[in-house]
């Protein structure tokens, strides 16, 4: 079976840098990665982040989209708390309009989570006590522990109020992906039986994708809606078994899909040699420590600057699902632990991500990591 990989790029900014050279890296990246083989190119959604461009992923999405011919394009995810769903369409209807037959929607709920959150700063929720295990060969460590984010809620509240308009209330989610899924389809009428059209946007050409880290609503709602589904083995390696486990048992045949299909993502970096590798990686763990302290994802650090931090036992179990699940070493090694994830998930695909400081760096371990795939595939 031949399973595709795809790219899932946070469009991060270097230590040193600028927004200016992160969106200069990502077009490039993508250029290169069309030539590479890959599948589908996505652009993530987050706010807030000295080290991150995405802000806006629908701009960045135009920007790739142009830069390439044949690649898919898309979001990983728009989330929708922050926007309405005719604001969505019209923006996703516009890039089909210019780039046809290549756009992904990729919807997520953070907007629902960030409300979730914040209520939890009230009592915080229990602390996971799950081990480690280890399933067909593929690690899935305990749960995050979301202490460090509790005590950051109120700060993380002020930042979601700025992301939508004073009194503004999210909806639930689901009933928010049956508005995309009318005005795709020029079928959305109020409840009072008022119709609105989406121009652009009725009738876009366009794949609706639902992202999830557990086996809760996303999960639920893309199954019983039969749409493809996304599981973050990179940001939430504990939850990505029940994740699709989740999706598969609640799938139901649609006009979109007869069968369940899921992606999976996958932190890596892979270079010719394994020491060259794990120099690369170094500084993946002070930066995802700065997105878990609430803080926001720091300027993406050199080596060096990683070296130089003075690691606490708290920060070492903030961080040690993430670093632990990471992909790291020469290509066939990589390759084959993307494999066990890929067999262990029963995925259809994978999406990965992959952060270096140097750019040359990252485009690199996609090249290598795309050849020794194919390799791989060619073998099996």
């Amino acid at each position: 079976m031949t399973v595709p990989l795809s790219i899932l790029d946070l469009a991060p900014i270097p230590s040193g840098g600028t927004a200016r050279d992160a969106i200069r890296n990502t077009v490039d990246l993508a250029r290169q990665a069309e030539s590479f083989g890959y599948h589908r190119y996505w652009l993530a959604e987050h706010h807030f982040a000295e080290g991150v461009a995405g802000s806006a992923p629908a701009v960045l999405i135009g920007l790739v989209a142009a830069a390439t011919s044949r690649i898919r394009v898309g979001s990983g995810a728009v989330q929708l708390g922050h926007q309405t769903p005719l604001a969505v369409v019209e923006q996703f209807g516009l890039l089909d309009a210019a780039h046809p037959g290549r756009i992904d929607l990729g919807l997520g709920r953070s907007g629902q989570r960030r409300a979730e959150l914040a209520r939890h700063s009230e009592r915080p929720p229990d602390p996971p006590s799950s081990e480690a295990r280890v399933v067909g060969g593929l690690l899935i460590p305990p749960p995050f522990d979301f202490s460090a984010l509790i005590r950051a809620a109120p700060h993380l509240a002020f930042q979601a109020s700025l992301l939508q308009q004073p009194g503004a209330e999210t909806p639930d989610f689901a009933d928010q992906l049956d508005d995309v899924q009318a005005f795709l389809a020029g079928t959305y009428a109020s409840p009072d039986g008022r119709t609105a059209h989406a121009i652009p946007g009725e009738g876009a050409d366009v794949e609706v994708w639902i992202l999830g880290s557990s086996g809760g609503q996303s999960a639920q709602v893309a199954g019983e809606r039969g749409l493809p589904f996304a599981a973050n083995y990179h940001v939430s390696p504990a939850g990505v078994l029940e994740a699709v486990e989740a999706y598969r048992e609640a799938f139901k045949p649609s006009d979109v899909l007869e069968e369940p299909y899921v992606i999976v993502s996958a932190d890596a970096v892979v270079a010719q040699d394994a020491a060259t590798a794990r120099e690369l990686a170094k500084p993946y763990g002070l930066w995802v420590r700065s997105i878990r302290t609430g803080q926001g994802a720091m300027p993406y650090p050199t080596p060096e600057e990683a070296d130089a931090h003075v690691w606490s036992e708290e920060d070492r179990k903030l961080v040690a699902d993430r670093l632990d699940t990471q992909f790291v070493g020469d290509p066939e090694a990589v390759a084959d632990g993307l494999r066990v994830l890929q067999r262990v998930t029963g995925a259809d695909e994978l999406l990965i991500t992959t952060i270096t400081h140097g750019h040359a760096d990252r485009v690199r371990s996609y090249e290598l990591l795309a050849d020794a795939w194919a390799n791989f595939m060619y073998v099996q």
